[in-house]
């Protein structure tokens, strides 16, 4: 065996069972572990640029990936290890960001991972710099639920069919407008109701309603 092969794997023995707050206190992914070795192929300060970029993407403004291959160009990075430091950055940061992990915390967790002191300084330092603001829009982008947009309804009573001869039921239209929470368009949604299932809906709309004004 290689020894750089066996220092990956006594490394990967020594955090199979370590608990890591950037991965929410579980363990880290195989993925991020192998790809740390690949970070460390580039000089701390080509990380903190690209620490940059991914979260240029991360806040939404975009990454442009031809100034990413420039600065992996004296690393010799193959397409597939371009795209593998890209992802493993934005997982660390992402991650980081999601869990709530300060800058210190963050560089003593990469370094027990294997990531170089100057590196994982220079990844912080990035990760500090925009940790608010990439709070700021990973709270945005979840719990991102539809919204009810209108609700309109209209009362059928069937007298008789050309089937039977009496009917006497009544029918509820339903029409739920949904308003799409990405594109912002309102989504309809037709339903037809028998009058016994309408006031088993009715009630249960009534109890919600109640337990949330209980709530508040």
């Amino acid at each position: 065996m290689e020894p750089g092969s066996l220092t990956l794997l006594l490394r990967h023995r020594a955090t199979l069972y370590t608990r890591f707050r950037f991965c929410g206190d579980l363990d880290c992914p195989d993925w991020v572990l192998a790809e740390i070795s690949t970070l460390a192929k580039v000089s701390s300060v080509k990380i903190k640029l690209l620490c940059v970029q991914v979260l240029r993407d991360l806040l939404g403004d975009g990454i442009d990936y031809e100034k990413i291959t420039k600065l992996t160009a004296d690393a010799k990075f193959e397409p597939s290890d371009v795209k593998a430091t890209v992802a493993v950055l934005n997982f660390i940061l992402a991650s980081a960001a999601k869990y709530a992990v300060n800058g210190e915390s963050l560089s003593s967790e990469l370094q027990q991972l294997g990531l170089p002191k100057e590196h994982a300084a220079a990844l912080c330092k990035s990760y500090e710099d925009k940790q608010t603001a990439l709070q700021d829009k990973l709270k945005e982008s979840s719990l991102r639920l539809n919204r009810l947009g209108s609700v309109s309804w209209r009362v059928d009573y069937t007298l008789s069919s050309s089937e039977l001869k009496e009917v006497n039921e009544p029918v509820v239209h339903l029409k739920i407008n949904v308003q799409n929470v990405d594109t912002g368009a309102l989504e309809p949604t037709v339903a037809l109701v028998s009058a016994v299932k309408f006031r088993v809906l009715l009630t249960e709309l009534k109890q919600a309603q109640a337990l949330m004004n209980a709530l508040n």
